[in-house]
């Protein structure tokens, strides 16, 4: 018993100082904090993720919005006051519905620049949470952590507000979309009013191609886009300041695609776009493709040129990719 005792007291004591306690502490809670901000860098803010979604954003602000209505008929009396089954647009207030656009048109406005505020804010959030993380000194880097981890849930609260506005959303109007005369003194039904996209119409520079005094025109659409589409073209002959002649111009609503434009003259420039035609729903649409085509000045060039262009179309068949239609 008096060696045990001996032994004990006489026994180096094993336990670290408290200095180097608190430095191991310090350390531990200086790595456990670090790795959270490098996973969250890594993931969310991932600089692969954060230019998918300005690619999103991007294809957006190209896109048309139109209006959507649930349901899209409605049980009305007609004027021998039988019930009958009819289509929203066909008994629609035209005042009503132009007051409902206007707001599905500034709701589209105001989403697709909150979008591009918010990845803003994700990119400058990135940059100073990087420079964060390049701290080696572990007291600098606790010392500023409560600031930081502040910086982390806020971005991340961003980040979501960020993918719930990627698609568009439900319009909260109380306007009165369908008139009283249509209704017969019924209760006016309940119509529920969201948003839609279609993407842009855009050319295919290969199948797209000028003769002498006409020119082919094909473009990309999406892919179960309705035969019955109608497309709205504006041709235009470029001229410069040297030319006296006036500049040329005309617009044309098509359902072919491709379309053939005749009537051009030969060795000449001409602009040409091509956009979705105006409908009684569409609510938003500010961007469209265009393409320049020089015709040809001799008959005999379209002869020539068509082998190489059916090779070039066999060699070179393009696809539509959402990062070519971001590039333009």
């Amino acid at each position: 018993m008096a060696k045990v005792l001996h032994e004990t007291e006489t026994a180096p004591d094993s336990t670290p100082p408290r200095e180097e306690q608190d430095d191991n502490a310090s350390m531990k809670q200086y790595l456990r904090n670090k790795n959270l901000v490098l996973d969250f860098l890594r993931s969310d803010l991932n600089p692969h993720h954060l230019q998918y979604h300005w690619n999103k954003v991007h294809l957006l602000k190209k896109c048309y919005f139109y209006l959507k209505f649930e349901p899209r008929h409605v049980c009305v009396r007609d004027q021998n006051n039988m019930m009958i089954f009819a289509d929203i647009l066909q008994i629609a207030n035209p005042c009503q519905l132009q007051k409902i656009k206007k707001v599905g048109r500034k709701q589209t406005e105001i989403q697709l620049a909150l979008l591009t505020e918010l990845l803003e804010q994700l990119e400058r959030g990135r940059e100073e949470l990087s420079r964060y993380v390049q701290i080696c000194d572990v007291e600098d880097f606790l010392s500023q952590w409560d600031l930081n981890i502040k910086r982390v849930l806020k971005l991340s609260m961003f980040f979501n507000k960020l993918i719930s506005l990627e698609e568009p959303r439900k319009l909260h109007v109380k306007h009165s979309l369908v008139s009283q005369i249509h209704l017969g003194g019924a209760l006016h039904p309940p119509i529920t009013f969201s948003l839609y996209t279609k993407k842009p119409p855009i050319f295919d520079r290969i199948e797209s191609f000028a003769c002498q005094t006409w020119a082919q025109l094909k473009w990309f659409t999406e892919s179960q886009e309705s035969h019955l589409e109608r497309w709205q073209l504006e041709i235009k002959l470029v001229t410069d300041d040297s030319q006296t002649e006036p500049g040329y111009g005309r617009t044309q609503e098509v359902i072919s695609n491709p379309c053939v434009i005749n009537h051009l003259l030969p060795g000449r420039l001409y602009e040409f776009k091509v956009r979705r035609s105006d409908t009684h729903t569409l609510v938003y649409s500010q961007w469209h493709d265009c393409i320049i085509l020089k015709t040809k000045t001799h008959p005999a060039e379209d002869t020539k040129e068509a082998p190489n262009r059916s090779l070039m179309r066999r060699l070179t068949r393009p696809t539509p990719s959402v990062n070519g239609l971001m590039k333009r």
